[in-house]
């Protein structure tokens, strides 16, 4: 049996972004009830939290363009935490008329990225998050924080520690309930990520509140997620069979794969609440309807032994 493993957490939360952030890249839409049924086989494989979709304009990401559908489609038990990306004042319009119970709104800590991904700057962004945050918790809705570009951009290159714990804050400070701090190119590196996390949480920023997105480009995801536990970071987002990528970070590869994670957790004691072999299950059948297989090596191997 797996043993828990000394000054680390007895849980952890796993939030599964497979739906949103992992099919938004796909050369062509996927099915509004192919990711109805993604959801569901997620959830019925222990999945509590659950990025759903966007409602960003079609004409930026058309692989989402059926979030109202998407939303009208599914039921899921009301346990499960239900979150969706609304990335300005028309976006939250449209997702609480689709009955949003959890909004997610997203900066960047790089100004070339906020300018090449949000058409603004970090302070613009900012400022277009506001009246998000706003008229969510308005609604009575909690809001999620993403920042992308925390560890290192593709045209600014490394990033400074301080400047991504000052936009954490000034997020932060807008009303979002939690932080997720993204290394959207997949850069960063275990020392690299206790540098960033004594800056944020320096600034303020309770480590309760904070999530981490690790993208596994270089190979060091998993390295990153055991330096995020050591600090004390409890909550980690992965996706499904490792799907999606970021469609505007040129050498961004695909997300950290929640089997690897789930893994490597479950083989240090630590509890996720969600079964492995039904995660696996879901990913292979997920691999079929896009047509191409996982890129989890978690998944390859278990699949393998089968």
């Amino acid at each position: 049996m797996p043993q828990f493993e000394s000054g680390m957490p007895s849980a952890v939360s796993v939030y599964e972004v497979g739906p949103r952030d992992g099919l938004q890249a796909e050369a062509e839409p996927v099915p509004t009830s192919v990711k109805a049924e993604f959801c569901r086989r997620l959830v019925d494989a222990g999945v509590e939290s659950l990025e759903l979709t966007s409602f960003v304009s079609p004409k930026w990401i058309p692989q989402l363009a059926d979030a109202e559908d998407l939303m009208s489609t599914l039921t899921l038990p009301g346990s499960v935490r239900q979150v969706v990306l609304a990335p300005n004042q028309r976006g939250l319009e449209r997702a609480l008329a689709a009955g949003a119970r959890e909004i997610a709104v997203f900066v960047s800590a790089t100004e070339t990225f906020a300018t090449k991904n949000l058409g603004t700057t970090v302070q613009g962004a900012l400022d277009s998050a506001r009246p998000v945050v706003e008229g969510a918790l308005a609604s009575g809705l909690p809001v999620r924080g993403y920042i992308s570009m925390c560890f290192g951009d593709p045209w600014e290159g490394h990033v400074d520690v301080e400047q991504v714990a000052d936009v954490a804050v000034r997020l932060a400070e807008l009303g979002t309930t939690s932080l997720s701090l993204g290394d959207t190119i997949g850069v960063a590196t275990p020392g690299h990520v206790h540098s960033v996390l004594d800056a944020v949480l320096g600034s303020g920023i309770t480590v309760d509140s904070v999530a981490m997105h690790f993208h596994d480009t270089y190979g060091q995801a998993l390295a990153n997620v055991y330096a995020s536990l050591q600090a004390g970071v409890t909550e980690f987002d992965s996706s499904a069979g490792g799907l999606g990528r970021c469609p505007y970070a040129k050498g961004a590869t695909g997300n950290l794969a929640t089997e690897d994670l789930l893994w490597m957790l479950h083989g240090m004691g630590i509890d996720t609440g969600i079964d492995l072999d039904l995660l696996v299950d879901t990913s292979l059948w997920m691999a079929e309807q896009i047509g191409r297989p996982s890129p989890s090596a978690v998944v390859t191997a278990l699949a393998a032994a089968r």
